[in-house]
C-alpha cells in the first residue's frame, strides 16, 4: 500500500494539520516509509507466541479492596448550579 500527494492531503485534513505544499513531498515519503514498516510486522511468524502486555514480567501491586463509606453528598453537590435536598435540580427536558 502507497500514499499518494492527494491522500497525504487527505489525512492532514482529517487530522487538522495544516500541511504546505512544499511539505507533500516530504511527508509522503514518510507516510509510506511507515506503511512498509507495517507490512513487514505482517510478515513475522507469530505462531505459538502468546500475547503480552509487556516485554518484561511485571507483578501487580495488590492491596486490599476496603469499601469505605463516606458520606460525601454535601461536597458533591456544592459546586453544582442547583441542589436542593442534596440532589442536583436540573431544569424539566420533557413537556
Amino acid at each position: 500500500m502507497s500514499v499518494d500527494q492527494k491522500t497525504v492531503r487527505h489525512i492532514a485534513r482529517l487530522a487538522r494539520i495544516a500541511v504546505r505544499d512544499d511539505e507533500l513531498e516530504a511527508l509522503e515519503k514518510e507516510l509510506n516509509g511507515i506503511l512498509d514498516w507495517v507490512e513487514q510486522l505482517g510478515e513475522v511468524d507469530v505462531e505459538g507466541v502468546e500475547p503480552m502486555t509487556s516485554a518484561v514480567e511485571v507483578a501487580m501491586k495488590m492491596r486490599d479492596d476496603v469499601a469505605v463509606v463516606q458520606d460525601l453528598q454535601k461536597e458533591v453537590t456544592r459546586n453544582a448550579p442547583g441542589a436542593e435536598d442534596g440532589f442536583y435540580v436540573v431544569p424539566k427536558v420533557v413537556e
